[in-house]
């Protein structure tokens, strides 16, 4: 009785020891897959930090320093570029502009650019003729557009002025105009944003579901303004949302177009914040003043794209 007592003992003992037993052994191909894990997010995260994250810490590294380009040597003066820079008008000058022209190109170019995806997506013949034609301010090269929006623009023989003495009104010479010139370049961003925007759009209308609008109108939305606001709208949330943050980050980037066009005048009224970097650092080589220009501005688009990502969660349908 007792031989089989020790022996249902020791095959107890024997079921106890394999649980770990079995841990020990995973331990090791644990620390395996850990390590083939890491691996594999390697060159990932090298390319990163060379190409990001490197780049990023050189920039704010920079905006601390007096160095000018080209210059043998720099020194450390800490915030003083700041202190500069918030104190300076033109910096002040160029945010408003570059607020103004977001405000304004960001809601024009989403509207246009959902209207004509609709537009297209309701109708049944040449959608792939209309297609290509709204996104060909997108494929084609931002400078050469804008040197044609240039002779467009022109106080002579300009196309828009030739359109207006049609009808009887006076040429103005809306990019040498302060009053006109930042007004004319939103235009021309929102004409050149409208594009990328409907293919966007375009895409969210083709994934929802059809059957939705069916029950929208057995549920009496008979009108096609109701099932836009019951079906449509609510299930593009998060393409409305991706659309918005990137339009709002390109727009704050413009810069070609203010460049070749006005070169931030006339007086100032149309300098936006990058061609302000381009100023400082190329133009007068204050490049510790330009990466301090850079770091707000970097600071700048990351806030308001948080904030506006955190809104406009909130509202966000996801099917």
């Amino acid at each position: 009785m007792s031989e089989v007592t020790m022996s249902d003992a020791a095959v107890a003992l024997r079921d106890l020891d394999v649980p770990a037993t079995a841990r020990a052994s995973a331990k090791p191909r644990r620390r395996g897959r850990g390590t083939v894990a890491y691996g594999l997010v390697a060159p990932a995260f090298t390319l990163m930090l060379l190409m990001l994250l490197g780049p990023l810490a050189g920039v704010i590294a920079l905006s601390f320093t007096d160095y000018q380009l080209g210059a043998p040597s720099f020194a450390w003066i800490g915030p003083a570029n700041y202190q500069q820079l918030f104190a300076d008008r033109v910096f002040w000058i160029s945010l408003t502009n570059t607020l103004t022209y977001a405000v304004i190109v960001v809601p024009g170019s989403v509207a246009l650019g959902l209207g004509v995806a609709m537009l297209i997506e309701s109708g049944t013949h040449l959608r792939a003729f209309y297609r290509t034609i709204y996104f060909l301010p997108v494929m084609a090269t931002l400078i050469a557009m804008a040197i044609v929006w240039e002779f467009m623009l022109h106080p002579q023989f300009g196309l828009v002025n030739g359109l207006i003495k049609m009808v009887g009104l006076a040429p103005h010479p809306w990019l040498q105009d302060r009053g006109t010139a930042l007004y004319a370049l939103c235009a021309i961003g929102v004409w050149q944003a409208v594009g990328f925007n409907m293919v966007l759009f375009l895409a969210g209308l083709m994934s929802i579901p059809k059957h939705l609008y069916d029950a929208a109108e057995i549920d009496g939305a008979a009108s096609a303004w109701s099932r836009f606001r019951l079906v449509t709208w609510p299930m593009l949330g998060p393409v409305t949302l991706f659309v918005v943050v990137i339009t709002g980050i390109r727009s704050f980037q413009v810069f070609d177009t203010v460049h070749v066009l006005t070169k931030g005048g006339p007086s100032k009224s149309t300098e936006v914040l990058i061609h302000t970097m381009y100023m400082e650092g190329f133009e007068f080589f204050r490049s510790g003043y330009a990466a301090a220009v850079t770091v707000v501005f970097l600071g700048l688009v990351l806030l308001l794209t948080l904030v506006k990502a955190r809104l406009a969660a909130k509202q966000v349908h996801y099917a």
